[in-house]
């Protein structure tokens, strides 16, 4: 891709136009990081890229005019795509993310129109040159975030550009400038004007860089919190830092401190639903908080974060499987002592749901994160499970009957008792109870005579 993106630069700079990298592909070359996409910015015009792209045969296809009227044009090229755009300065944006009119202009003002000094660098693959405006090098040297020119006019100009600061300084490790941490505070508010789907996306890239990192995802919650981000984007979750918990149970402290521990047990690369699935198992404990004497109840905590949980997932825009995966976990998080009083059937169909396993790890982080931590139904839990999926008894059986046998053999009519003699016989089969198919039957007629 590397290449190509060369290939693209010098193709411009042979036509007459001054062309360079733009962006975080810059930055990422300076920090020895290998980048995900390579931005290229040129002075040349929509229309003279797209006739010199295709004129030059470098095209797989056709251009995309995807942000044309932006300047902006994508090609695909040997297979990649990359955004070319003319260098430009924008107006106001009145919805805080569109621009009302753009206009072209040169390196330097584009330069000025980027988000942060880290983000605002050209570099000319083909003379090997960063060219410079906004004292980007220094502030990666000294490892600080800032953002380009005035801090509230970046921030109006796009008001994704809060959560943004939050992750890039979270994700490199940088501390905020001074000016560009108290822009973020006082302007954190404006961050719900931006569509829930983008906030997910932010997001979901700092939940990847602790994979990424090797970091736990409650760190996070911190950053958010640290720059009042998170009380405008997650206040359900804002609001367990007032919500207090019996001492003897949990002698951590709040839900909110309880939340942070449970994510904290989590592994650096757990999926990101199981995460969102710890991080909302207790959402709806303030609003079932009861108390009887000294003692604080939460009784139905587990339905009312199911209501709550599926709220906030749509409106960061979750998709219905993603929701449904995360709501289940929320809804199923307080079983764990459920386990060891079913029937052998039934726990068997649990241990054969394929979302068992992320039940697992919600678990173990709800138990890590109370204190005193107490481990003991939790690892008798995994060893039945382990073990019986070892016995390869996770496996459903075959089934001996079907709905036409039944009805043949029974007399019966299509209906909702088929449906619960096939399931006694299931659950026959897991017990051990019948093997053949003539004992189903035999199993079934002792039923009938009862």
């Amino acid at each position: 891709m590397e290449s190509t993106a060369v290939r693209i630069v010098k193709t411009l700079q042979q036509a007459g136009y001054e062309t360079y990298w733009a962006g975080g592909c810059v930055r990422d070359l300076l920090m020895d990081r290998k980048p995900q996409d390579y931005d290229i910015v040129t002075s040349a015009l929509p229309d003279q890229i797209e006739a010199i792209v295709q004129a030059a045969h470098l095209l797989d296809g056709k251009t995309i005019p995807v942000g044309k009227q932006f300047g902006v044009i994508m090609a695909i090229v040997d297979g990649h795509h990359f955004e070319i755009a003319t260098f430009r300065s924008d107006s106001d944006l009145s919805d805080g993310r569109r621009p009302d009119a753009v206009f072209f202009s040169n390196p330097k003002e584009d330069a000025n129109r980027r988000d942060f000094t880290i983000n605002g660098m050209f570099y000319d693959p083909v003379n090997k040159e960063v060219i410079d405006y906004v004292n980007g090098q220094e502030d990666l040297k000294k490892k600080v975030l800032r953002f380009i020119g005035d801090p509230d006019l970046r921030i109006r100009e796009d008001y994704l550009r809060l959560l943004r600061a939050a992750r890039f300084k979270f994700t490199f490790g940088f501390t905020y400038a001074n000016t560009t941490f108290r822009a973020v505070r006082q302007s954190a508010h404006f961050v719900t004007k931006t569509s829930g789907e983008r906030i997910r996306d932010e997001l979901g890239k700092m939940f990847k860089a602790c994979s990424q990192q090797n970091r736990t995802p409650d760190l996070v919650l911190q950053e958010l919190d640290h720059t009042g981000l998170l009380a405008e984007i997650l206040p359900e979750v804002t609001a367990l830092q007032q919500t207090p918990q019996p001492a003897e149970y949990h002698a951590e402290g709040d839900v909110y401190v309880h939340t942070l521990r449970c994510l904290r047990a989590l592994h650096p690369k757990t999926d990101e639903l199981v995460i969102w699935a710890v991080l909302l198992h207790d959402i709806g404990k303030p609003a079932c908080m009861t108390r009887e004497g000294n003692r604080l109840h939460f009784r139905g905590h587990e339905e009312k974060g199911v209501e709550i949980a599926e709220k906030i997932l749509m409106r960061l825009r979750f998709r219905t499987t993603e929701r449904e995966r995360v709501l289940w976990l929320i809804d199923h998080h307080m079983m764990l002592l459920a386990f060891g009083r079913m029937r052998e059937a039934k726990r068997r169909r649990w241990f054969m749901d394929p979302r068992f396993p992320d039940l697992l790890q919600v678990m173990y982080a709800d138990s890590v994160g109370t204190s005193p931590t107490d481990l003991t139904w939790y690892n008798d839990l995994v060893r039945l499970y382990e073990q019986e999926r070892d016995e390869k008894l996770l496996m459903p059986p075959v089934p001996l009957l079907n709905g036409d046998d039944l009805m043949q053999e029974f007399n019966l009519s299509p209906g909702k008792e088929i449906g619960a003699l096939l399931e006694m016989i299931h659950d026959a089969q897991i017990e051990g109870a019948v093997r053949t198919r003539e004992e189903a039957l035999e199993y079934i007629r002792a039923i009938q005579r009862k």
